[in-house]
């Protein structure tokens, strides 16, 4: 998993309650078990019209907001079924941290387990978010996760809380199976000396 320490990036504003993990990732995409790939599907029934083309009124089809690699979205974010499509999806379109002002349980801890940073803040600073990634082509946050600290394009600092061990994890690029590897050397020695006491087995 990419390590994430500080990113900067344009913001892209998605001021809706409520986006559900079909919103996020429609179910004719969960064919796969791949997490690459998944970036077209990415709010694919908003992304595209019924003839496959692009619906250039969705804020990520926008010139300035192509690119984008941070989320600002509304109040409950990723609610709905549990897939972790919903997280892949994001990753492989390039959004790296989403900031609203809450999510679904579910969906905020798959985010940590696959490199993306999902900042909760209040309705006042998310509103002052929104405003900033409404900017177009200006509309660049920095993320900063060693501080805590979100920077606007005016110069303005939020600061937002975050687990101690789930940043360590972030920092560290660390997921569940890098979190395992930590102990490496201890699991090794543990099995060389079970091996040892019990040579029979």
């Amino acid at each position: 998993m990419d390590k994430f320490v500080k990113l900067t990036g344009v913001a892209a504003p998605l001021p809706v309650v409520n986006i559900d993990t079909d919103m996020i990732i429609p179910k004719d995409y969960l064919k796969t078990i791949k997490r690459t790939g998944l970036g077209t599907g990415l709010f694919a029934e908003a992304r595209y019209n019924e003839d496959g083309s692009l619906n250039q009124d969705f804020v990520l089809n926008k010139p300035a907001y192509q690119n984008a690699s941070i989320l600002v979205a509304g109040d409950n974010f990723g609610c709905g079924s549990s897939r972790e499509h919903a997280p892949w999806a994001l990753l492989d379109f390039g959004i790296r941290c989403v900031i609203s002002t809450s999510f679904a349980d579910i969906f905020y801890n798959n985010c940590f387990k696959n490199g993306i940073l999902p900042i909760v803040v209040s309705p006042e600073n998310l509103e002052k978010l929104m405003d900033d990634a409404s900017r177009g082509s200006n509309a660049v946050l920095t993320v900063d996760l060693e501080a805590q600290e979100i920077s606007g394009p005016d110069g303005g600092k939020i600061s937002f809380e975050i687990d101690a061990f789930r940043r360590h994890c972030l920092l560290n690029g660390l997921d569940d199976i890098g979190l395992t590897l930590e102990k490496a050397a201890s699991i090794d020695a543990y099995e060389n000396a079970a091996a040892a006491a019990r040579p029979w087995a």
